[in-house]
């Protein structure tokens, strides 16, 4: 009996195992006072995430309130693990999206170059995205020649 239920259940494809992601969907208010903002505070901090998840992409519409008023930035990422590229300000972000294996955490790994004062700077910059009910946590690491810099953002769903 105990045999031929491992029998049956070695028969199962193993996708059937398999979780769905984590949907990351909705419109997302930035809260200042649970987030650590790191050195440099809340320049360029996204008051307000809207983020369009389906099968294969992960898109998200960033606002920032600037000394020119405000301002949204627009990324779209696949999650096939290909590398995605979008306009960021003067330059281009090269990205490429990838699950854990869970499906909980989606993690956006990104190389940007940008010229200053006659140099290139490259950024690479790595944020992980997770979910815990209402509640969007985007932990972020970029680095450059200028220093690592560490971010934890919370943004609660509206």
């Amino acid at each position: 009996m105990i045999l031929s239920l491992f029998a049956v259940l070695f028969m199962i494809p193993s996708g059937a195992f398999a979780q769905n992601p984590v949907n990351f969907s909705g419109t997302w208010a930035f809260n200042e006072s649970k987030s650590n903002q790191g050195e440099g505070g809340s320049r360029m901090v996204s008051q307000k995430i809207i983020i369009v998840q389906d099968a294969a992409t992960f898109s998200l519409a960033r606002t920032f309130t600037t000394q020119d008023g405000e301002r949204e930035m627009k990324e779209k990422y696949t999650l096939d693990g290909k590398e995605s590229v979008n306009p960021i300000f003067n330059t281009s972000k090269k990205s490429i999206a990838k699950w854990s294996d869970d499906k909980k955490t989606l993690t956006v790994s990104s190389v940007m170059v940008f010229e200053a004062n006659g140099e290139n700077i490259e950024i690479k910059m790595t944020e992980v995205y997770t979910l815990a009910g209402a509640v969007l946590t985007i932990n972020s690491t970029s680095v450059s020649s200028r220093g690592e810099r560490k971010t934890t953002l919370i943004y609660d769903k509206k």
